[in-house]
């Protein structure tokens, strides 16, 4: 047990309930280790600033949330209903569903901006690992969240969505019709599913993605923030002053705390004006779709889901029967470079191929959809593995070979086509180039071992280049 602090009975009332805080509970100390002690680089940038809108989107989506849930009615009979009793009657209840519904859109926006950096600037190497993982997870625990709110307002687009979705998951082999019914809680996507949904949306994966972003924090702030130079600045071999802090170092508060609010206001002035001016961006953000009362009689002519699912709904659609024998060729192309390339003892080759000889079997005798629902899942999974795919001298693109420049951009122009492949209606060119851009996504991340090594690379400096402005 730590020994209590004094403090002067003369000194000022505040400074008195400050030290009355401290000796119960670490308040100052974890200020000073998070904020105004806790050294980042000092030559971050623009893409430095979408954590921090990350975090501020999540409670603008959990303070809207708990006052959308005052008035909403977990009820397929009273679901749709409320939601216009909400946009029509409560008061600035459209605003509060509109910052909702726009925050989902943010979220997603600023995420992947977020995770785009991290990709750019290697922020997954060792030793970042475990806070690229923990941001992986926090992810997919957004898609979760996203996909059971978007069921809640019992549109058409909403029911009929949820409803080709929970489907996929009886493609699965063995479990899958069970799993399906699990989920659903029904034959068919009907009350239950919508009060599982519900309790799940507002109460079971808020707190994992809590906890998981506090972990994210946690890790992070453990081993430092990496920088767009990829020096490490609290290294045994940094520079150091004479209290210890890193040279090329400069305190988070009040810093960074001035910069982040810079970039809070250029947002809030975006957010404010979608809100205000386009709320269903064009029906990218909120579909037409979803204004008309969830009719299980009647199916809509194009189901799709929200555009930041789409890039992977593209991706399950690309997966046909035609594309399997594109896959099994991959597979078997995988396993002969295995074999001819690998330095590693005989038995792991055999079992390399043993292995493949398996997975071609198994592709020959299951469904395509199968598949498509392993793709689909297996393009987030992937971004799991990315800290041991990539074998680069260097962690920052400012110091690998020029080509790798464009190779990312081509990474991002081909998600963007998937994505927008993702909300039209299927046809023979969308589904042809689909499939490409599903074999580039996987192929940028399967064959990272390989073309991450390639190339001159620019020698890294010491200290990490900044200018002042």
């Amino acid at each position: 047990m730590a020994e209590f602090k004094e403090i002067s009975p003369d000194a000022p009332l505040a400074a008195k309930v400050m030290n009355w805080v401290d000796n119960r509970f670490p308040a100052t100390q974890l200020y000073k280790e998070h904020m105004s002690e806790y050294y980042a680089p000092k030559n971050f940038n623009f893409w430095y600033i979408f954590g921090s809108l990350a975090m501020l989107v999540l409670v603008i989506q959990i303070v809207t949330g708990i006052f959308l849930t005052m008035h909403y009615k977990p009820d397929a009979a009273l679901a749709f209903g409320s939601v216009e009793y909400i946009m029509r009657d409560v008061p600035w209840g459209w605003l509060i569903r509109y910052m909702h519904s726009t925050g989902a859109s943010a979220f997603f926006v600023v995420v992947y901006l977020h995770m785009f950096r991290g990709l750019i600037y290697g922020s997954y190497r060792k030793p970042r690992e475990l806070v690229w993982i923990f941001g992986c997870a926090i992810f997919l625990c957004l898609m979760a969240e996203a996909f059971m709110g978007y069921l809640l307002p019992w549109g058409q687009m909403s029911y009929w969505g949820a409803q080709v979705i929970v489907n996929l998951f009886a493609a699965i082999p063995f479990i899958g019709p069970d799993l399906a019914l699990l989920i659903r809680g029904d034959y068919v996507v009907g009350d239950a599913t919508l009060n599982r949904f519900f309790a799940f949306h507002v109460i079971a994966v808020p707190l994992v993605l809590l906890g998981l972003v506090v972990a994210h924090i946690i890790a992070l702030h453990e081993v430092g923030s990496n920088n767009p130079d990829g020096v490490e600045i609290k290294g045994p071999n940094a520079p150091k002053d004479a209290q210890g802090h890193p040279l090329d170092g400069i305190p988070f508060h009040p810093y960074y705390t001035v910069h982040d609010i810079f970039g809070v206001s250029v947002f809030l002035m975006v957010f404010t004006a979608i809100i205000f001016f386009a709320p269903e961006f064009g029906g990218y953000f909120l579909e037409y779709n979803n204004f008309i009362p969830a009719d299980p009689l009647k199916t809509p002519a194009h189901i799709a889901p929200v555009w930041y699912f789409t890039p992977y709904y593209s991706m399950l659609r690309a997966i046909t029967s035609e594309m399997m024998y594109a896959l099994i060729a991959c597979v078997l192309g995988g396993a002969v470079l295995g074999v001819v390339k690998a330095k590693i003892a005989n038995l792991f080759k055999a079992l390399i191929v043993a292995a493949a000889v398996v997975v071609v079997a198994a592709m020959l005798l299951t469904d395509a959809k199968f598949w498509g629902v392993l793709v689909m899942g297996g393009a987030v999974i992937i971004l799991f593995f990315l800290p041991w795919l990539d074998k680069s001298e260097v962690k920052s693109i400012r110091y690998r070979p020029s080509w790798n420049k464009f190779l990312y951009f081509i990474f991002v122009i081909n998600f963007l086509v998937l994505g927008y492949l993702g909300v039209q209606p299927p046809s023979p060119i969308g589904e042809r180039v689909s499939q490409v851009g599903t074999l580039f996504y996987f192929g940028f991340f399967l064959l990272m071992p390989w073309w991450s090594r390639l190339g001159t690379f620019k020698p890294v400096p010491d200290r990490v280049n900044f200018a002042a402005h």
